[in-house]
């Protein structure tokens, strides 16, 4: 196993989406660039289980460059990419692709730096974009009477039982836990029930 004895140095990441795919033609590519060490996984984009990036991103020291063989093996969303490239650039981590239209040089400082600009932001962007169409739908639901958050679990039934549990004395704590809902919910729909002279 190669440890990582300086930084400053390159090292790849491959990755084919299925068993029956193989990595030869990118591990060939990031051997043929130069790189130090190649991490590899077998898995879908969408698969957050990926050993071997996390292992690569743990074995990567500032100074250093990962290389890829095209950028969307770093992950097949654009949420995924650029939270990896945020990462890199936070650790001072440069990035050098080999194909593709983004194919070049990245580094956290001097020219590359406006790549990893660029993707955060991007990444502000998306952000905003969710942002926004959160608050939008929201103030839609509202607009329709309706309310954000989760439907509550207290129903006609459950709050029947619940008030003749406590009209023969039993506590609002054990009520809840036999009822399975959460205390403050039951005190609120009990504290209803009184009359405020009372």
């Amino acid at each position: 196993m190669t440890t990582h004895a300086a930084t400053g140095q390159l090292f790849g990441y491959a990755r084919v989406s299925t068993n029956s795919q193989d990595a030869q033609l990118q591990r060939d590519a990031l051997n043929e660039a130069g790189c130090a060490r190649v991490f590899e996984d077998k898995a879908s984009g969408k698969n957050t289980d990926r050993a071997g990036l996390t292992a690569a991103l743990d074995w990567a020291r500032s100074g250093d460059t990962l290389c890829v063989w095209k950028l969307d093996r770093l992950g097949r969303s654009v949420k995924d990419v650029l939270t990896i490239a945020d990462d890199l650039h936070g650790r001072g981590i440069g990035l050098r692709i080999l194909t593709g239209k983004l194919a070049g040089n990245y580094t956290p400082s001097g020219e590359g730096k406006f790549f990893f600009t660029m993707m955060a932001a991007f990444a502000e962007l998306e952000r905003d974009i969710i942002r926004e169409r959160t608050r939008a739908g929201l103030e839609a639901a509202k607009a329709q009477g309706r309310t954000g958050g989760r439907p509550s679990v207290m129903n006609d039934d459950i709050l029947s039982a619940a008030r003749a549990r406590r009209a023969k004395g039993e506590s609002v704590n054990s009520i809840a836990d036999a009822l399975g809902v959460s205390r403050p919910t039951l005190h609120r729909h009990l504290k209803a029930d009184v009359p405020e002279s009372a």
